[in-house]
């Protein structure tokens, strides 16, 4: 049964290609990417729209495999970035981000 479960949460989701170039976005991130084109982004480079600093992060977590995580603060709002490859067959195919509001201030647990 499929569901279309990423387009039902409050979470905004890019997917790119190898090349950098966005193939998926679901409705959270097409909302959040309007004002740039929101869909109409599909095919466009992901260098495109970062700065040259952001572009070798991007370069950098596809050569090495790695993980990108951080929070920033836009409009009054604090947001969680997780940037990661993606693979297919073991193989990174890819980019995928999510981006989703957090609290200002939020419990932290440590669990054993």
């Amino acid at each position: 049964m499929h569901t279309d479960w990423f387009n039902g949460i409050p979470i905004a989701i890019t997917v790119s290609d190898l090349d950098g170039k966005i193939i998926e976005m679901n409705d959270a991130s097409a909302k959040v990417f309007e004002k740039y084109g929101g869909r109409g982004l599909y095919g466009s480079a992901l260098n495109d729209c970062h700065n040259p600093k952001s572009v070798s992060i991007l370069q950098r977590l596809l050569a090495e495999g790695i993980t990108n995580v951080y929070t920033i603060e836009k409009n009054g709002l604090k947001k969680m970035i997780f940037q990661s490859p993606w693979y297919k067959d073991g193989v990174v195919s890819g980019l995928i981000e999510f981006s989703f509001v957090i609290p200002a201030e939020m419990p932290h647990f440590v669990r054993g």
